[in-house]
């Protein structure tokens, strides 16, 4: 078990990587120059607010139950309030999820960007965590209404990270409104480097969050199965793997199709899209299944995100087409593409086994979505009526970092004073 702890510490920092620095440099790179430390600031604050929370109430709700497939829609918040009870060499487990809630709100401030008060986006965050997060992790991963009950698979979180992130996006995209003078400007990425150094980032701190979610069959020292934990790890570390590899040549052979331009946007984009799709089924199947699901969710991601044009919807980041569709493209395809052979031994459509495994993770699938969906509008509407969302209509002109933080991402002098460094000749 000593290999297994430094296994999982490994996992959870990780995954920690993956809010701060990747997501916050991912985002902070696709929003415009004047917007860039408000939305690393998104990404920073939601690791401090979630993680307090999550071990007052958090882990509790989520999984003081255990894995006991209770059916039920969430844990009793108050029986392990602030770990009471939990001893110390459970913590590494409860900060590993703690990291997949960290990183599951602070995903959903990419489809907001540019516009929101820093302070309703501080009261947003324990609350919706503690009506949506909680409960689809116990719902998911604790053995309730979904992973238990209905028996849907989800190996690291399709439907309880990014369904739920994804919908949440869309819910506060369509309340809080567009951008001032979208879509005529669109707010064009400031620093594609930053963007594509933020998706490598994110690729190897996915490692943590697929290949660590084997933790609950091996909790205990009696239910340690060497040969099962060598499997179970090779197999989600190569589905992860190649399933990105073929989102990226997916995305990028539609921008090509489409706009007759494979962009270094579209292999970030890409990037994220085959770890979102292959995020739930990575245990579930073999190599050519995660190909096959990597290539298909690049390829309708990459689609998915034009439409937001068309449909008037300013999701500034793309939170929406990507995490929404390839959360849900994921889930679904598990009940094409499993085999006997993985995590749960259930054999999808294309390998014999009907339509059964299909149609438990459209179910799956679809709770998700209206449980998101009705809590993210409960908590945004209270929000919009009370403190408000929106920054004053000036301030989003002249840029929400001042607005909001009283700084600027790039001090730039442009001109003589003592700034500018002159050579021998005395000449800048």
């Amino acid at each position: 078990m000593d290999g297994y702890y430094a296994f999982m510490l490994v996992a959870t920092l990780l995954v920690l990587l993956m809010t701060t620095p990747a997501l916050a440099l991912f985002y902070g790179g696709m929003t415009r120059s004047k917007s860039v430390l408000n939305m690393m600031m998104m990404s920073f604050v939601s690791m401090a607010i979630v993680g307090i929370v999550y071990v007052l109430w958090g882990w509790s709700m989520s999984f003081s139950d255990g894995f006991s497939g209770d059916g039920k829609l969430f844990a009793d918040p108050f029986k392990l309030f602030g770990l009471k009870d939990v001893t110390p060499d459970n913590y590494i487990y409860v900060m590993f999820q703690l990291t997949f809630a960290v990183i599951t709100a602070a995903l959903i401030s990419g489809a907001i960007a540019d516009r929101v008060k820093f302070s309703a986006w501080v009261v947003f965050l324990p609350l919706w965590v503690t009506f949506s997060y909680f409960p689809l992790a116990h719902m998911v991963f604790g053995g309730g209404l979904i992973g238990g009950k209905i028996g849907a698979q989800d190996y690291a979180g399709g439907t309880a990270v990014h369904i739920n992130a994804g919908v949440a996006g869309l819910v506060l995209a369509l309340l809080v409104g567009k951008r001032v003078g979208w879509p005529k400007d669109p707010g064009r990425p400031h620093s594609l480097p930053l963007t594509m150094i933020g998706a490598g980032l994110l690729w190897v701190g996915w490692y943590g969050f697929n290949v660590g979610s084997i933790v609950p069959a091996a909790l205990g020292d009696a239910d340690f199965d060497t040969a099962q934990f060598y499997a179970e790890t090779g197999r989600t570390f190569a589905n992860t793997t190649v399933a990105t590899m073929a989102a990226i040549l997916g995305w990028l052979a539609i921008e090509r199709l489409l706009h007759g331009k494979a962009t270094s946007l579209g292999a970030a984009s890409g990037i994220v899209a085959g770890l979102v799709a292959i995020t739930p089924a990575c245990g579930a199947v073999n190599i050519s299944g995660a190909i096959a699901i990597g290539a298909i969710a690049g390829a309708i991601c990459a689609y998915a995100v034009g439409l937001k044009f068309k449909f008037g919807l300013d999701d500034s980041l793309d939170v929406v087409g990507v995490h929404l569709v390839g959360g849900i493209v994921g889930t679904l395809l598990i009940g094409v593409f499993s085999t006997k052979d993985g995590a749960a031994g259930i054999d999808g459509l294309i390998y014999g086994g009907g339509f059964g495994s299909l149609g438990d993770q459209a179910l799956g699938a679809l709770i998700a979505i209206a449980w998101s969906g009705v809590v993210t509008l409960v908590l945004g509407l209270a929000i919009k009526f009370t403190i408000g969302w929106r920054i004053a209509e000036e301030d989003e002109v002249a840029g929400i970092d001042l607005a909001e933080h009283g700084e600027s991402a790039y001090d730039i002098h442009s001109g003589g004073g003592s700034g500018v460094l002159t050579g021998q000749g005395g000449k800048a």
